[in-house]
Protein backbone atom coordinates (compact mmCIF):
# COMPACT_ATOMS: atom_id res chain seq x y z
CA UNK A 1 0.00 0.00 0.00
CA UNK A 2 1.35 3.45 -1.49
CA UNK A 3 0.46 6.73 0.05
CA UNK A 4 -0.03 9.24 -2.58
CA UNK A 5 0.46 13.02 -1.07
CA UNK A 6 -0.24 16.15 -3.34
CA UNK A 7 0.70 19.14 -3.13
CA UNK A 8 -2.43 21.66 -4.99
CA UNK A 9 -1.65 25.68 -6.10
CA UNK A 10 0.54 24.76 -9.41
CA UNK A 11 0.50 20.70 -9.15
CA UNK A 12 -3.43 19.86 -9.49
CA UNK A 13 -4.82 23.54 -10.36
CA UNK A 14 -3.58 26.36 -11.75
CA UNK A 15 -4.13 29.31 -9.69
CA UNK A 16 -1.19 31.52 -9.84
CA UNK A 17 -3.58 34.40 -11.71
CA UNK A 18 -6.27 34.25 -8.84
CA UNK A 19 -3.64 34.57 -5.69
CA UNK A 20 -1.26 37.28 -7.48
CA UNK A 21 -4.53 39.00 -8.39
CA UNK A 22 -5.82 39.10 -4.86
CA UNK A 23 -2.03 39.46 -3.64
CA UNK A 24 -1.49 42.35 -5.42
CA UNK A 25 -4.91 44.24 -4.41
CA UNK A 26 -3.97 43.37 -0.75
CA UNK A 27 -0.65 45.24 -0.91
CA UNK A 28 -1.99 47.97 -2.98
CA UNK A 29 -4.42 48.47 -0.21
CA UNK A 30 -1.60 48.86 2.48
CA UNK A 31 0.24 51.50 0.30
CA UNK A 32 3.09 48.91 -0.67
CA UNK A 33 4.73 47.58 -4.01
CA UNK A 34 3.12 45.37 -5.63
CA UNK A 35 4.74 42.29 -6.07
CA UNK A 36 4.84 40.59 -9.50
CA UNK A 37 3.60 37.38 -11.24
CA UNK A 38 7.19 35.86 -10.63
CA UNK A 39 7.18 37.26 -7.14
CA UNK A 40 3.87 36.05 -6.14
CA UNK A 41 4.87 32.55 -7.75
CA UNK A 42 7.42 32.25 -5.80
CA UNK A 43 6.03 32.01 -2.28
CA UNK A 44 2.97 29.63 -3.29
CA UNK A 45 2.64 26.77 -1.20
CA UNK A 46 3.74 28.30 2.27
CA UNK A 47 1.27 29.45 5.05
CA UNK A 48 -0.17 32.99 3.50
CA UNK A 49 1.00 35.00 6.80
CA UNK A 50 4.24 33.49 6.07
CA UNK A 51 4.11 34.25 1.95
CA UNK A 52 3.37 37.57 3.34
CA UNK A 53 6.02 38.78 5.04
CA UNK A 54 8.26 37.46 2.15
CA UNK A 55 6.81 39.20 -0.07
CA UNK A 56 7.00 42.57 1.87
CA UNK A 57 10.89 41.65 2.28
CA UNK A 58 10.51 40.87 6.47
CA UNK A 59 12.42 38.32 8.38
CA UNK A 60 9.15 37.31 10.42
CA UNK A 61 5.83 37.23 10.27
CA UNK A 62 4.47 40.56 12.59
CA UNK A 63 1.12 42.27 13.01
CA UNK A 64 0.77 43.61 9.99
CA UNK A 65 1.19 40.69 8.06
CA UNK A 66 -1.49 39.45 9.78
CA UNK A 67 -3.79 42.35 9.54
CA UNK A 68 -2.34 41.90 5.31
CA UNK A 69 -3.75 38.10 5.53
CA UNK A 70 -7.09 38.54 7.36
CA UNK A 71 -7.30 41.68 3.98
CA UNK A 72 -6.19 38.93 1.79
CA UNK A 73 -8.71 36.30 3.04
CA UNK A 74 -11.86 38.66 2.95
CA UNK A 75 -10.87 39.45 -0.71
CA UNK A 76 -10.69 36.10 -2.17
CA UNK A 77 -13.45 35.20 -2.78
CA UNK A 78 -14.86 38.35 -4.28
CA UNK A 79 -11.84 38.02 -6.80
CA UNK A 80 -12.44 34.95 -7.78
CA UNK A 81 -16.26 35.76 -8.73
CA UNK A 82 -15.10 39.42 -10.20
CA UNK A 83 -12.74 37.75 -12.93
CA UNK A 84 -14.51 34.55 -12.78
CA UNK A 85 -11.52 32.62 -11.83
CA UNK A 86 -11.85 28.95 -11.80
CA UNK A 87 -8.76 27.42 -10.18
CA UNK A 88 -8.79 24.71 -13.68
CA UNK A 89 -7.20 21.59 -13.23
CA UNK A 90 -3.44 21.42 -15.39
CA UNK A 91 -4.25 19.01 -18.20
CA UNK A 92 -4.15 15.29 -17.74
CA UNK A 93 -4.70 15.94 -14.16
CA UNK A 94 -7.93 14.44 -14.09
CA UNK A 95 -7.42 11.03 -15.93
CA UNK A 96 -4.19 10.47 -13.73
CA UNK A 97 -6.40 10.81 -10.21
CA UNK A 98 -9.24 8.95 -11.69
CA UNK A 99 -6.41 5.99 -12.31
CA UNK A 100 -5.42 6.55 -9.02
CA UNK A 101 -8.76 6.77 -6.87
CA UNK A 102 -9.46 3.39 -8.47
CA UNK A 103 -6.69 1.57 -7.34
CA UNK A 104 -6.88 -0.77 -4.21
CA UNK A 105 -2.64 -0.27 -3.09
CA UNK A 106 -2.98 3.32 -3.08
CA UNK A 107 -4.19 6.08 -1.14
CA UNK A 108 -4.78 9.38 -2.29
CA UNK A 109 -4.28 13.04 0.28
CA UNK A 110 -3.29 16.33 -0.05
CA UNK A 111 -0.59 18.35 1.55
CA UNK A 112 -1.37 21.80 0.71
CA UNK A 113 -0.52 25.86 2.12
CA UNK A 114 -4.27 26.67 1.21
CA UNK A 115 -6.81 27.30 3.87
CA UNK A 116 -9.12 24.34 5.19
CA UNK A 117 -11.88 26.17 3.23
CA UNK A 118 -9.80 26.68 0.26
CA UNK A 119 -9.21 23.24 -0.11
CA UNK A 120 -12.71 22.33 0.43
CA UNK A 121 -13.72 24.09 -2.10
CA UNK A 122 -11.27 22.86 -4.91
CA UNK A 123 -12.16 19.04 -3.79
CA UNK A 124 -16.06 20.00 -4.04
CA UNK A 125 -15.28 21.78 -7.39
CA UNK A 126 -13.39 19.35 -8.86
CA UNK A 127 -15.63 16.58 -7.55
CA UNK A 128 -12.41 15.32 -5.67
CA UNK A 129 -13.57 15.48 -2.23
CA UNK A 130 -14.64 11.60 -1.03
CA UNK A 131 -11.46 10.38 -2.71
CA UNK A 132 -8.75 12.30 -0.39
CA UNK A 133 -8.93 10.53 1.98
CA UNK A 134 -6.23 12.26 4.27
CA UNK A 135 -5.05 16.00 4.00
CA UNK A 136 -3.41 18.62 5.70
CA UNK A 137 -3.45 22.15 5.08
CA UNK A 138 -2.28 25.79 6.62
CA UNK A 139 -4.86 25.55 9.56
CA UNK A 140 -3.37 21.86 10.71
CA UNK A 141 0.88 22.11 10.73
CA UNK A 142 3.62 24.49 10.42
CA UNK A 143 4.08 26.07 6.86
CA UNK A 144 6.22 23.57 4.63
CA UNK A 145 8.65 22.62 4.55
CA UNK A 146 8.38 21.53 8.25
CA UNK A 147 7.19 18.11 7.37
CA UNK A 148 4.31 17.63 9.98
CA UNK A 149 1.67 17.86 7.11
CA UNK A 150 2.90 14.68 5.96
CA UNK A 151 4.00 12.53 8.90
CA UNK A 152 0.48 13.60 10.29
CA UNK A 153 -0.78 11.97 6.89
CA UNK A 154 1.52 9.10 7.62
CA UNK A 155 0.11 8.68 11.08
CA UNK A 156 -3.17 9.03 10.00
CA UNK A 157 -3.28 6.21 7.20
CA UNK A 158 -0.82 4.07 9.02
CA UNK A 159 1.57 4.08 5.85
CA UNK A 160 5.15 4.67 6.58
CA UNK A 161 6.99 7.91 4.79
CA UNK A 162 8.98 5.35 3.17
CA UNK A 163 5.85 4.07 1.26
CA UNK A 164 4.51 8.17 0.41
CA UNK A 165 5.37 10.53 -2.21
CA UNK A 166 4.86 13.45 -2.15
CA UNK A 167 3.92 15.23 -5.45
CA UNK A 168 4.77 19.26 -5.83
CA UNK A 169 5.87 21.54 -7.89
CA UNK A 170 7.54 24.32 -5.17
CA UNK A 171 11.15 23.93 -3.45
CA UNK A 172 9.06 23.35 -0.47
CA UNK A 173 7.36 20.65 -1.15
CA UNK A 174 10.18 18.59 -1.80
CA UNK A 175 12.08 20.74 1.23
CA UNK A 176 9.30 18.98 3.06
CA UNK A 177 8.72 15.33 1.71
CA UNK A 178 12.89 14.97 2.70
CA UNK A 179 12.57 16.15 5.88
CA UNK A 180 9.60 13.42 6.49
CA UNK A 181 11.37 10.78 4.64
CA UNK A 182 9.16 10.56 1.68
CA UNK A 183 9.68 10.18 -1.88
CA UNK A 184 9.56 13.82 -3.75
CA UNK A 185 8.39 14.46 -6.83
CA UNK A 186 8.49 17.53 -8.91
CA UNK A 187 6.18 18.44 -11.46
CA UNK A 188 7.52 21.01 -14.51
CA UNK A 189 4.23 22.41 -15.12
CA UNK A 190 4.60 24.55 -12.23
CA UNK A 191 5.60 27.64 -10.66
CA UNK A 192 9.22 27.06 -9.68
CA UNK A 193 12.33 25.53 -11.56
CA UNK A 194 13.19 22.17 -12.44
CA UNK A 195 16.69 23.11 -11.22
CA UNK A 196 15.37 24.92 -7.97
CA UNK A 197 13.34 21.43 -7.42
CA UNK A 198 16.15 19.23 -8.16
CA UNK A 199 18.18 21.53 -5.43
CA UNK A 200 15.85 21.28 -3.11
CA UNK A 201 16.26 17.60 -2.97
CA UNK A 202 13.67 15.94 -5.72
CA UNK A 203 14.66 12.38 -6.21
CA UNK A 204 11.98 12.68 -9.84
CA UNK A 205 10.76 15.20 -11.90
CA UNK A 206 8.14 14.88 -14.22
CA UNK A 207 6.81 16.88 -17.39
CA UNK A 208 3.54 15.52 -17.52
CA UNK A 209 0.77 14.05 -14.94
CA UNK A 210 1.09 10.35 -16.80
CA UNK A 211 4.55 10.04 -15.89
CA UNK A 212 3.57 9.52 -12.68
CA UNK A 213 1.90 6.47 -13.24
CA UNK A 214 5.64 5.43 -13.92
CA UNK A 215 6.56 5.66 -10.64
CA UNK A 216 3.95 3.77 -8.72
CA UNK A 217 4.02 0.97 -10.60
Amino acid sequence: MKLVLFDFDGTLIDSAELIHETMRRTFRHYGKTEPTLDDTKSIIGLTLDIAISRLDGKPHVDDEAGEMMAYYKSLFSTVRTDLDFREPLFPGIREVLDDLFGRPDMLVGGVTGKSRRGLNFALDTHGFGPHFIVSRTADDCPSKPHPAMVNECCDATGIAPADTLVIGDAIYDMQMAKAAGATAIGVSWGYASVAGLLAAGADHIIDHPRELLSHLG
